[in-house]
């Protein structure tokens, strides 16, 4: 059990939903956060059977006293339900704890998520910071970050087995597409796109379908926060910028067991864009515990001019560039220069798989693993 950055304290008045992906830790997180509290699991049939039909018997599932959390799990299988936890909380007072796979696939079944009366979190995967010591690179970037795959004895079949989960439980019960086979030929193909503009013709064309069912489906990955994709960086934009937005899977582990690997493929490719989704979970991560309110881009020139992040805060404007090399080049800082030009109040950083931190050009280069250790520091102390 690793401790977990995100907090919810005790003694909140608050109600909450908690959003993440399957298998994150949310679960585990509010059993072992509130032991003593109500714990509601929608995916126990008799208790979904009754509370489908009937959401008013809610009440009979909870004691009298009203300063006790009431946690709702898997929220998203009875939207109903939260009419009455409106209800609940505007009557009673009571608080409530709702996890779920995602707040869009709630409002695109008409719920209104309790009008603003419940603060939204999110669960990640694990973070380095999460993990310490024992956090090792190697393995996480073969494996990922799922809580799950640290203990299993066979990470790489939990893999499969979590892919197929997902897609049966979450895609296909939702009715999300009746074309199962197809969306995991998607998928497959879309994790080329890991790291990449996204192309929805050339997608379209591999997948052999057209783009606005594409584009559907990156919509659905989206929705059930298994997937990101971020826009180009254009603000007060003093050149002709490229305009695809980048995609992203929410976990390096995933995307190495859906990326199809063959002699052809280039595994130094492979793992550089394995590296690069890395460091965007972890910071996307450390970003939503930390409530820093920072806004993701990449930039990029219509002449490949590249840097690969930009957060985008209240106060603070960095840039990042990522090498999965041990040395640095000055090529290698051509990007972040040329950001610089253009945005002289950014702080850019280079982060690379090196040993030491270097300065170069006013630019800040960091080994790789310090970087994962000092994210909640960089992107508070900026």
């Amino acid at each position: 059990m690793y401790p977990r950055l995100l907090k919810i304290a005790n003694n909140s008045q608050e109600s909450y939903f908690l959003f993440g992906p399957r298998g994150v830790g949310k679960t585990t997180w509010v059993k072992n956060n509130f032991p003593s509290d109500t714990y509601i699991d929608l995916l126990e049939q008799n208790i979904f059977f009754d509370l489908s039909a009937n959401p008013q018997h809610l009440k009979r599932y909870f004691p009298v006293e009203a300063s006790k959390w009431i946690i709702i799990d898997e929220i998203q299988k009875i939207p109903a339900l939260l009419n009455e936890v409106h209800r609940l909380i505007e009557h009673e007072k009571r608080k409530f704890i709702l996890t779920g796979s995602s707040a869009r696939s709630l409002r695109k079944k008409g719920v209104n998520l309790l009008a603003g009366r419940a603060l939204q979190l999110t669960m990640h995967p694990l973070t380095a910071i999460e993990q310490g010591e024992q956090f090792n690179l190697g393995k996480t970037l073969l494996y990922g970050q799922l809580p799950k795959v640290k203990t299993s004895n066979d990470p790489k079949l939990y893999l499969q087995a979590y892919i197929n989960m997902y897609l049966r439980e979450e895609v296909l019960q939702e009715g999300l597409t009746r074309n199962m086979q197809l969306f995991y030929r998607f998928l497959e193909i879309a994790s080329f796109a890991h790291g990449e503009q996204i192309n929805l013709s050339a997608i379209a064309r591999e997948v052999g379908v057209n783009q606005k069912l594409i584009a559907s489906y990156f919509d659905i990955l989206e929705d059930l926060l298994i997937a990101k994709r971020i826009k180009i960086f254009t603000k007060r934009a003093k050149r002709r910028l490229s305009h695809h937005p980048k995609f992203y899977l929410f976990d390096v582990g995933v995307y190495k067991i859906l990326r199809p690997k063959g002699p052809l493929d280039s595994i130094s490719e492979i793992n550089g864009h394995a590296l690069e989704g890395l460091f965007f979970q972890e910071i996307s991560a450390i970003n939503a515990y930390l409530k820093a309110e920072y806004e993701f881009y990449f930039w990029r020139t219509s002449n490949q001019i590249e840097v690969d992040f930009i957060a985008y805060g209240p106060k603070s404007l960095l840039a990042f560039e990522i090498k999965s090399s041990t040395y640095v080049d000055k090529k290698n800082l051509t990007g972040l220069k040329a950001f610089k030009t253009d945005y002289p109040m950014a702080k850019c950083y280079l982060i690379y798989l090196g040993e030491h931190c270097q300065y170069i050009d006013n630019i800040e280069i960091i080994p790789f693993n310090k970087a994962l250790m000092s994210l909640d520091k960089l992107l508070i102390s900026n």
